[in-house]
């Protein structure tokens, strides 16, 4: 079998890995980045809405938002230390760095839009595909450094510890330890292995799982399942987040959240907007409440669906606005700016995962976690919109800190 070494193994290239790529090969580190298939394939690659980011970040009001979105579940040391460091690496990297053309006004200031469960402006966006203008910019700069080896098309199979794979009868005495991990090339069919010093679950949540899904194809869970078999401890696997406006008709597709920041109304089969009934922030409430709201009245009207109305809204504006959902609407049959487009929840972003600090460590050693696959505690039992991005950034960025120092 051939074997491969680096310094730090990166098993993700979505937001998360490609950060932490980036972060450790800026300190000296040699890195192999792996991604299931061909980048830019990823659940980050699919976020929508924007991402958290203060330039003077005001912490109180942040975690009071968390703390009620999440059902008072989160932990709060992890928002408070996760947010600050989110927006420091938010502004040091995409906004100086790697300038991602956020949307900007006339006098080239960031614009803040503000969604669900938010009570302020306070996230930045790129049109309606932040995730991918986000995600393409870093993994080109991560592409094109001779510290970062990436392999595309290649799915770690199995974590590599001291106690079953060493060659050394005497490692199995050692405290559980990581060194690497098992590969397969899934066009070659060929399995390898990869040693290092440092292993990093990047590899996302668990949305393949369900029936309807926002997430991307490869999101089984695999990363957390490796991780579970030697030995890491999981939490909070019972939250699974599912976002409320997903499209009901043909190939499914998400409607942003920023959609209702913006002031498009859900309606039942009868033409009601009816978020009034269960929320004081109707349909800006938590995704939670606004998903089992919207069952409730499939339920009660008898109907398959409701309907996300923004239609009120200048035509052009909303063109300009949210050009991809446009698109990806009027090629299911409905044009947004005359008519109000069905919708279901899907499941969306899973809140548990494999227990990690801040710093992206595990109870594993030379094991980090980071991402949607990592479980900090920031998203208690239901995540804050556009926290995921900010969550994603800070670990990749702490993480490879950390790494650098050991």
């Amino acid at each position: 079998m051939k074997v491969l070494d680096t310094d730090c193994l990166v098993i993700g290239a979505g937001i998360a890995g490609c950060v932490y790529a980036h972060q450790a090969a800026k300190q000296g580190l040699q890195t192999m980045l792996l991604c299931c298939g061909e980048m830019p394939q990823a659940n980050s690659d699919l976020a929508q809405g924007g991402i958290v980011y203060e330039p003077q970040l005001q912490m109180a009001d942040l975690l009071e938002d968390v703390q009620l979105a999440t059902a008072h579940m989160c932990n709060d040391l992890a928002v408070r230390e996760l947010s600050a460091a989110g927006c420091q690496a938010v502004e040091e990297i995409f906004l100086h760095d790697l300038t991602v053309p956020f949307d900007r006004d006339e006098n080239n200031q960031l614009r803040f839009t503000r969604e669900g469960a938010h009570r302020k402006n306070r996230i930045i966006y790129s049109k309606d595909t932040t995730g991918h203008a986000m995600l393409s910019t870093i993994q080109a700069a991560v592409r094109e450094n001779p510290q970062v080896i990436v392999k595309e098309n290649c799915s770690a199979i199995d974590l590599l510890t001291l106690s079953h794979s060493s060659t050394n009868l005497m490692d199995r005495y050692y405290p559980l330890t990581v060194f690497g991990a098992y590969v397969l090339d899934n066009k070659t069919g060929e399995v390898f292995a990869v040693t290092a010093k440092k292993t990093i679950l990047a590899t996302g949540g668990v949305g393949q799982l369900y029936l309807h899904t926002t997430n991307a194809d490869h999101a089984y869970g695999h990363g957390i399942a490796m991780a579970y078999r030697v030995g890491a401890r999981v939490m909070n696997m019972e939250f699974v987040q599912f976002h409320p406006t997903v499209f009901a008709k043909g190939k499914s597709f998400l409607l942003s959240e920023a959609l209702r920041g913006e002031g498009a109304v859900l309606r039942n089969s009868q033409g009601e907007a009816f978020m009034e009934h269960y929320h004081p922030l109707k349909d800006l409430a938590p995704r939670d409440i606004v998903a089992r709201a919207i069952e409730e009245e499939r339920l009660k009207t008898s109907h398959d669906c409701v309907y996300l109305d923004i239609t009120a809204n200048p035509a052009q504006e909303t063109k300009e606005r949210f050009p991809a959902i446009y698109k990806k609407c009027l090629e299911g049959g409905f044009d947004m700016t005359k008519v109000p487009v069905p919708v279901v929840p899907a499941a969306h972003y899973f809140c548990g995962g494999i227990y990690a600090t801040p710093a992206g460590r595990t109870n594993i050693l030379n094991l980090n976690a980071i991402g949607e696959t990592a479980c900090t505690g920031y998203h208690g039992a239901n995540r804050l919109a556009s926290t995921s991005l900010l969550e994603a950034v800070a670990l990749g960025y702490l993480c490879a800190q950390a790494d650098a120092k050991d």
